[in-house]
């Protein structure tokens, strides 16, 4: 079974069946016609011709930082269901937060045959910027914001802000727990949201109680110790991840500190670890499913509109209120 078989079946031109192929033009009824012969012959067309017709290979790369992350995990999701309507494929791309191998991923997609790239980034070197504005192929950034590129991000700031509005009123002295400020988002944004509440209130959080944690909970349980052995009378903790707040929780526990009477804390992520804390972790919940399918339909946008034009989606949050925080 070839295009011209389907045509003649059909009762439409070559040139009909083509259009209909490549989502061209059709009419309502040309297009009912060749749809069911398609599927009663059970009709494929080959990918190869489609690429060579078309310049595409209905493949997106996606970089992702590491794949054991709830988030990151969430936001592929909604990428893969956004690409799978469209018609496209991803080919996933594991960082393992290496600068390297973003780097190495950056090239390989900048140089190799997909039709465009999603890149959930963390820290934008000069060398990522150089790369990036290299590429011929719409480019769109996951997570961050990075001016001169479409991007799809979480309004960090706002939200870490409002959670610690929610902290302060019973609060007297604060600690930090947070990632590096390299990291825009998770590192920066929150850091300064965090920030900004203490502005308001009277509540004692020196430098000195300010902690950068990696991004796992054995390194935040060691820096929580170090935290509490300088400043042991430390009655809330702002952390920058759920599982910075699990690593937390578990050094406070150990020193038989209650939740949230002696302690209070908060996280980010809204992650299925936070849920099963005792007790529950309040915590911010971001729309990284949805973001995901923002940042694809965005970059199919592109593709099929030819468009240059760059797009920005801050997404919005909600704080989910459990019981590791303090009521007033």
């Amino acid at each position: 079974m070839n295009i011209n078989e389907i045509a003649k079946l059909a009762g439409v031109s070559r040139a009909t069946v083509s259009r209909y192929l490549n989502d061209g033009y059709v009419s309502g009824e040309k297009r009912e016609r060749i749809r069911e012969v398609i599927e009663r012959t059970g009709y494929k067309p080959s990918a190869q011709a489609q690429m060579l017709r078309t310049k595409r290979t209905k493949l997106i790369g996606v970089i992702i930082p590491k794949i054991n992350s709830d988030a990151v995990g969430r936001m592929v999701a909604g990428i893969g269901e956004a690409l799978n309507r469209h018609g496209f494929m991803m080919i996933l791309a594991n960082t393992s937060n290496d600068i390297r191998e973003e780097l190495k991923y950056l090239s390989l997609f900048k140089d190799n045959q997909v039709d465009g790239v999603i890149f959930i980034g963390t820290v934008f070197t000069k060398k990522h910027k150089e790369l990036l504005k290299e590429y011929k192929v719409p480019v769109v950034i996951l997570g961050q914001r990075l001016p001169g590129f479409s991007c799809v991000y979480q309004d960090d700031y706002r939200a870490a802000k409002e959670l610690m509005d929610k902290m302060l009123p019973s609060a007297s002295q604060v600690g930090y727990l947070g990632v590096t400020q390299k990291d825009e988002a998770a590192g920066h944004s929150r850091k300064k949201g965090f920030e900004e509440a203490l502005k308001k209130c009277q509540c004692s959080c020196p430098p000195e109680w300010h902690r950068e944690v990696a991004f796992s909970m054995e390194a935040a349980y060691e820096q929580a110790k170090d935290l509490f052995q300088e400043a042991p009378d430390i009655d809330t903790v702002f952390c920058a991840t759920d599982t910075i707040a699990a690593g937390a929780i578990t050094l406070l526990r150990e020193k038989g500190k209650r939740i949230p009477e002696d302690v209070q804390l908060a996280g980010f992520g809204d992650t299925a670890m936070g849920k099963v804390l005792t007790p529950k972790l309040t915590t911010v919940h971001f729309y990284y499913k949805r973001s995901g399918i923002e940042a694809a339909d965005m970059l199919i946008e592109h593709l099929t509109s030819g468009e240059t034009v760059c797009r920005e989606v801050k997404m919005g949050f909600e704080i989910v209120e459990e019981g590791s925080v303090r009521t007033r």
